[in-house]
């Protein structure tokens, strides 16, 4: 995000709020939900598990180049009495190509309306990114994976890993995205069920720490359905905007046949400012 320099300072909270009673009630659940340290549990073989989740998230997205799947994002701020100042709403349909190039389709589009901040590339990069997939598997040896414990929620076991790029790129240098935070692997499918992190670099521009639920489809492959933020973006210049945001994926279809773009990102609501970039199982409780 980046804001605007002529605006006064705002306090600022990024929240995602679902509106399904699915995720409420799994909200609720997570009080039970504990973490063990590392040295609680048995040996474990942390570089093998690893190696295990990182080719597993291989296989995840070359798996996902066979899906379409729709995008709901809703970033608002919000004054400081509490009401909506700004909006930036967008609804697209995706699908993804052998190669995994993704292509958009927006759905809906209306004049974004926020004015204390400035959606930015690197922002519609994190939509697509690392907010809803966390890490790249191709770049697993570019991160430094530090193991936490176990953790239960709900009949899920995972092992739980703090995750940081091993060095921090330069934003000026690079436009190139990368995960910081931690992550959930479930301990039999040894895949991501859960994330919460933020985009980085940042530079002079901020992302907020969010948090992303993936649920099981098609009996084999966890796929982000929801990811929320709850956070405060201070500016260099001492402004904070206040946010409240959510994202849900919803509608996944396999596809059949090969993909053909008649119109790539072809808007169902012209874009005023950007043109689109070309493009159950138990689910883990959320706090």
């Amino acid at each position: 995000m980046k804001h605007f320099p002529s605006l006064t300072s705002l306090l600022t909270v990024l929240t995602l709020a679902l509106l399904s009673p699915t995720f409420t009630t799994l909200a609720q659940q997570q009080t039970a939900a504990t973490v063990k340290p590392s040295g609680s549990t048995g040996a474990v073989d942390v570089e093998k598990i690893i190696r295990a989740f990182t080719a597993k998230e291989t296989e995840f997205r070359q798996a996902l180049t066979q899906y379409g799947f729709k995008r709901d994002a809703v970033i608002q701020t919000i004054g400081m009495g509490g009401q909506i100042s700004g909006e930036y709403h967008r609804v697209s349909r995706f699908v993804m190509d052998d190669s995994g190039k993704r292509f958009e389709k927006i759905l809906l589009f209306p004049m974004p309306t926020l004015t204390e901040v400035q959606v930015t590339a690197a922002d519609l990069e994190d939509l697509g990114g690392v907010q809803p997939f966390a890490l790249e598997a191709s770049k697993a040896p570019l991160y430094d994976f530090k193991y936490v414990g176990k953790e239960r929620i709900d009949e899920l076991d995972l092992y739980v890993f703090d995750v940081s790029p091993k060095v921090m790129p330069d934003p000026k240098k690079t436009k190139e995205r990368f995960f910081q935070g931690r992550i959930w692997v479930d301990d039999q499918d040894l895949q991501i069920v859960k994330a919460r992190g933020k985009g980085v670099p940042e530079g002079k521009e901020r992302f907020p720490t969010f948090e992303t639920y993936r649920e099981q489809i098609g009996g084999r492959y966890w796929f982000p359905t929801f990811t929320f933020a709850d956070d405060e973006l201070v500016f260099d210049s001492g402004q904070a905007v206040r946010l409240r945001m959510r994202v849900k994926y919803t509608d996944f279809e396999k596809l059949t046949g090969k993909v053909r773009i008649l119109e790539e990102g072809e808007p169902g609501i012209e874009d005023p400012e950007n043109k689109p970039a070309p493009p159950s199982a138990p689910k883990p409780a959320k706090p």
